[in-house]
């Protein structure tokens, strides 16, 4: 994992359950800093970056995009509860494949790019959101600093309207919103909506894989 962003970030990891724990749920990386982690075999989860992050005077932990919720650094088994830009994988799947995404269902908060080494595969490529989506976030779905000056995420339709036909909970199909089709538009690599497969979801084999925050713009 490599911080290319010009501040702090704190990436948070979280296993599926059943699945093996990772070394670690969560920790800091500083701007040009570089951490390599070793994942268990078959390992699935989900990782992502965490910003404006702080502890209190009570030794509580907490962020103002991306924070899991448990007070602490480690994320501890507890999911991205806030806005935030996720790498999701599955490790050692169906024909020995590592299946891989970028998502935008649970909102955005940073650029980020995977990119694949060694690997082979017939869709064994990059894959991210390199765009600045907080710039053209819709007012409703914003997310500001404490300050309330700067936009630092940019909110899920579902995570700010909780309404069936965002959160794709309803009995109707779930279908791609003019929200969802605003990160689609920006990042069309990236899953923008919950049933977002076709376009979305890539695969190596014998792969290592470098995790990148804040990526320069013309990263190919």
């Amino acid at each position: 994992m490599v911080n290319k962003c010009e501040y702090a970030v704190w990436p948070g990891i979280l296993s599926n359950p059943g699945a093996p724990p990772f070394p670690t749920a969560g920790f800091a990386l500083e701007k040009d800093e570089t951490m390599t982690l070793i994942a268990p075999a078959s390992w699935r989860g989900r990782l992502w970056g965490r910003t404006l992050c702080t502890l209190d005077s009570t030794g509580n932990f907490s962020c103002v995009t991306g924070d899991c919720g448990s007070g602490k650094q480690e994320c501890s088994g507890s999911g991205a509860a806030t806005t935030a830009t996720l790498a999701e994988f599955s490790l050692d799947g169906f024909g020995g494949l590592d299946f891989f995404d970028i998502s935008l269902v649970d909102g955005y908060n940073l650029p980020m790019l995977v990119v694949p080494e060694g690997g082979t595969g017939t869709s064994c490529t990059n894959t991210g959101c390199v765009v600045d989506l907080n710039s053209v976030c819709p007012s409703e779905l914003k997310v500001t600093s404490g300050s309330g000056s700067e936009v630092v995420g940019c909110k899920s339709a579902c995570e700010a309207f909780q309404q069936p036909q965002y959160c794709c909970s309803g009995a109707d199909k779930c279908k791609p919103s003019s929200y969802s089709q605003i990160f689609k538009n920006a990042c069309p690599q990236a899953y923008s909506y919950a049933l977002d497969d076709a376009t979305s979801t890539f695969a190596c084999a014998n792969a290592n894989y470098t995790i990148t925050f804040c990526p320069s713009p013309n990263t190919r």
